[in-house]
């Protein structure tokens, strides 16, 4: 199915120039409407706010303040302007450990680079397509960090607090 992305919003935070350049490219040439830039997490943080975007790409890589900082400051900061932002991370650090600390930060998708247009029309369209819901526990608040084929979980439960926000 094609979407028309035209009206969608989408945030580039990186603080590499040519980046920011490349994946603004590469969002143009699937149709997205509008692409904001920033440099770093406290720049992305103030752009969420003043320009509301629909979707957030970041760079883990940046300094001051990293793209794990930004997606904490979003999902936990109680003056979050919007703590549901789906956030792809963006990232030359592919490793599990990086891939499994961006999960629990609560990223709503990798990407590794070198970006493409394919993997990154493949993220987005996962965001549309099968979105997750929030979850919040004492240590967590974020999208489902499980990922299911059918959306039906049959194993045991090991979640204290069942909470769940769907949005």
């Amino acid at each position: 199915m094609a979407y028309d992305f035209s009206n969608l919003r989408v945030l580039i935070v990186d603080d590499n120039r040519f980046m920011r350049e490349t994946v603004e490219a590469i969002l143009e040439s699937i149709g997205i409407g509008t692409v904001y830039h920033a440099q770093n997490a406290e720049e992305g943080f103030a752009m969420t706010r003043d320009r509301q975007p629909d979707v957030i790409i970041s760079d883990w890589d940046m300094e001051p303040g990293d793209g794990i900082t930004l997606v904490k400051w979003l999902r936990l900061d109680e003056n979050s302007p919007d703590r549901y932002i789906p956030v792809i991370m963006l990232t030359g650090f592919s490793e599990r450990k990086r891939v499994v600390e961006a999960r629990d930060s609560g990223v709503t998708e990798f990407l590794a680079k070198p970006v493409s247009t394919k993997s990154m029309y493949a993220r987005l369209m996962s965001i549309i397509d099968q979105p997750r819901p929030f979850i919040r526990t004492d240590t967590y608040f974020g999208p489902d960090r499980r990922r299911r084929a059918d959306g039906k979980y049959k194993g045991r439960e090991r979640r204290q607090n069942k909470e769940v926000f769907l949005v």
